[in-house]
């Protein structure tokens, strides 16, 4: 980092143009990703469920609609009345959208008891579209105008609409996230900083960073199929790490420049060598974290990690690149348009003596205040022992939404019209099914609870396609537990049987989280702890930090458990009850064991810097303690800001995520970071700084060669500070 240090002080303009204008170049041409991301990569395409779609598509066709559209019958009319009316409209539907005609209960004289209420009040019009599953989603845009008619009340519904609606919910939910954050943002490190230039600085920093991270999506996007969500997680990560990081070099820098004698040349390259190199340490543990998302085989969890992965990326060049430069540049003019020349140095000083305060009491009682909060912890993560995971489904919109609407408006009075439950039969023997063994299913599957119908929907060489109506929505949690149960029955001889439609493919899905999900654990686990152990040439302190952030972690889903699972406080909160979704899960956890183990390094490395310069260990604890309690806080506070307003949306998912992060963040960045772990650091002792012999030789050896600086830093650190037993 001392090389670099000295790169940016000769090229200090040369580094902020060009990379403003190179982030300029590339958000002007990320700008247009929208166009390159698919809606869709929800399923598993390896499971059984999506192999029946396939075969279902090749010989028999699709039998779950894309799109639903509710018809309810004017006061004065009769169900017949409208026919004419539904057709004008719906003819206007580009037949290449399609891969059927739209099927209506106007067009369907056999069997068309199915597609209207049994009090003729209300008729169906079932809309296949064309394409893969991506293309499905998109062209519903220009299928559901032609789905409405005037003066006839219909609610459009089905997977495709209850899609589009949340995704299209929840753009405008990162939208509000962001113009409400910022300013925000921008108001809370005036406060920090004392000033309005070194406040805006990591603001800057975080919108360029949002531009860098959209072009390299656009770019990922050209390679591999990306889901519209990886835009939502590269914006909210990119605006809240860049400020995170932002904040730490402008901390540090400021910091610098107070030592007697600093000038902007040596107080930069001590900031480099110190809070840069932990920020490219940090953003490298970050993306190992999100990389464990690319072993779950759904494209939309890749999606949050090629987006997460590339904001990480992308938010620390920038606060190394350009934040620097620009920091060269201001040099003391760092303070400028403060109310009071000394604000960041009095809150700095306040901040120390009040984390003195705090941590010399915790060093007096450690084990007493490690087994208090271990104990509160695991009592808080006790629930999640009994949670269960679901998906996304119609209870994700809010009550008064059309498409929730409509799928219960289906369920409750035409279940005919649901997708159900697909049940291919096969013969074993290469021949057609034979009667006897079709007869045996069809009853067995009659007498599962919640089956309201089976009916026998085509048949091809060796293939019966018997198809289940239920009485509740498709994908909800209830559809689910019949796919269990007729997955339980036992299959009548000579045949084999394989089980798809929409509510298969969602357990399926959830099943292969499940399945992924200690695999994505294990990677994290291993890359934080391999590459602490590198960076600090210790074996306990990486095992320290996995340990606790999977404390932290658990007992953020504790608490989540409690309400959206359990159901406490519902209400007060505005969410449905249910399992909680498997895909936000990952997404959280992701996040909330890459910012835990981003705080650690934070504090760790501070501490690492005092004991190289000969401190105690109790002295290097008080040192990491005072310097980054005001910084952790701080930062966590800010991305809570960020994150925190999804709890605003009407969506129970980014309620979900909203509240994760504010749990967790709060959680991590005062109780576990400024509590837990100095009590551990102090009962282990000199057992924290043990390593094999030629790591921390080595370790030492780079650190010492990197810069001579750092060391009188921490000798400085040391002189300040009053140890008080």
């Amino acid at each position: 980092m001392n090389y670099w240090a000295s790169i940016v002080l000769r090229r200090r303009w040369t580094i902020l143009l060009s990379t403003i204008a190179i982030v300029l170049l590339a958000g002007a041409w990320g700008s247009s990703v929208m166009n390159n991301l698919g809606a869709g990569g929800y399923s598993d395409p390896g499971s059984e469920s999506v192999q029946v779609e396939k075969l279902l598509e090749q010989h028999v066709g699709r039998q779950t609609p894309d799109v639903v559209a509710v018809y309810t019958v004017p006061d004065g009319h009769s169900i017949d009345d409208l026919g004419d009316e539904v057709h004008r409209s719906i003819d206007g539907i580009d037949a290449e959208l399609l891969d059927r005609p739209v099927v209506t209960y106007w067009n369907t004289p056999i069997g068309a008891e199915f597609l209207r209420s049994e009090d003729s009040t209300k008729a169906l019009a079932l809309v296949f579209a064309a394409g893969d599953e991506n293309e499905r989603l998109a062209a519903f845009t220009d299928i559901a105008p032609h789905l409405t008619v005037p003066g006839i009340d219909a609610e459009i519904t089905g997977f495709t609409a209850l899609a589009q609606e949340i995704n299209e919910q929840s753009e405008r939910d990162l939208l509000f996230a962001e113009m409400l954050s910022l300013p925000v943002t921008l108001a809370v490190l005036v406060v920090v900083f004392g000033g309005l230039v070194a406040a805006s600085l990591p603001v800057a920093v975080g919108f360029m960073s949002i531009l860098g991270a959209l072009a390299s999506l656009r770019l990922i996007s050209e390679f591999v199929d990306v889901n519209v969500f990886a835009v939502n997680i590269a914006s909210l990560l990119g605006l809240g790490l860049a400020i995170d990081y932002g904040l730490f070099i402008v901390s540090r820098f400021r910091e610098e420049l107070a030592r007697d004698g600093a000038d902007v040349e040596s107080a930069l390259t001590r900031t480099l060598s110190t809070a840069g190199r932990t920020i490219a340490f940090s953003a490298l543990l970050l993306m190992c974290a999100f990389a464990g998302t690319l072993v779950f085989p759904q494209a939309v969890l890749k999606s949050l990690g090629f987006g997460a992965m590339s904001a990480v990326a992308v938010a620390a060049a920038t606060s190394l690149t350009a934040l620097p430069a620009a920091l060269a540049l201001l040099g003391h003019r760092i303070g400028k348009w403060s109310w009071r020349k000394d604000t960041f140095e009095r809150g700095e000083a306040r901040a120390r003596r009040f984390w003195g305060r705090i941590t010399s009491a915790v060093l007096r009682r450690p084990g007493a205040v490690a087994f208090g909060i271990v104990s509160v912890l695991l009592l808080v993560a006790s629930p999640v022992l009994g949670v269960k995971l679901g998906d996304v489904d119609h209870t994700a919109l809010p009550p008064d939404s059309s498409a929730r609407l409509g799928a219960e408006s289906l369920a409750a009075e035409l279940p005919a019209a649901n997708g159900g439950v697909i049940i291919l039969a096969r013969s074993t023997d290469g021949a057609t099914p034979t009667s006897a063994a079709i007869s045996q299913l069809h009853r067995d599957v009659s007498g599962v609870d919640g089956v309201t119908d089976v009916i026998f929907a085509g048949s091809k060489d060796d293939m019966t396609v018997i198809q289940a109506r239920l009485s509740v929505p498709d994908r909800s949690q209830d559809a689910m537990k019949v796919v269990e149960q007729i997955r339980g029955l036992e299959t009548p001889a000579g045949i084999s049987v394989q089980i798809g439609g929409l509510t298969a493919i969602t357990a399926d899905g959830v099943d292969a989280i499940i399945t992924w999900l200690p695999v994505m654990l294990a990677i994290m686990a291993i890359a934080t702890f391999l590459l602490m152990l590198l960076a600090f040439g210790s074996i306990v302190l990486p095992i320290k930090a996995v340990a606790v952030a999977f404390m932290s972690l658990a007992a953020t889903f504790g608490i989540l458990t409690l309400v959206f699972y359990d159901g406490h406080l519902v209400d007060v909160f505005d969410v449905s009850q249910g399992p909680l979704p498997a895909g936000m899960v990952v997404l959280v956890i992701s996040v909330v064991f890459g910012l835990s183990t981003d705080y650690e390094v934070f504090l760790i490395s501070r501490m690492v810097e005092a004991k190289q310069a000969g401190a105690t260990t109790e002295e290097a604890i008080l040192v990491g303690a005072t310097r980054t309690g005001r910084v952790v806080t701080a930062a966590a506070t800010l991305l809570i800001l960020v994150t925190g307003a999804f709890t605003l949306s009407e969506l129970t998912p980014m309620r979900f995520i909203g509240m994760a992060m504010i749990i967790a963040l709060a959680l991590d960045a005062t109780v576990v970071r400024m509590l837990l772990v100095p009590a551990l650091v102090k009962l282990m002792g000199e057992a924290n700084w043990w390593g094999p012999a030629f790591l921390r030789a080595r370790t030492a050896g780079n650190r010492a060669a990197a810069d001579d600086g750092k060391a009188q830093s921490a000798d400085d650190d040391l002189s300040a500070l009053e140890v008080k037993h």
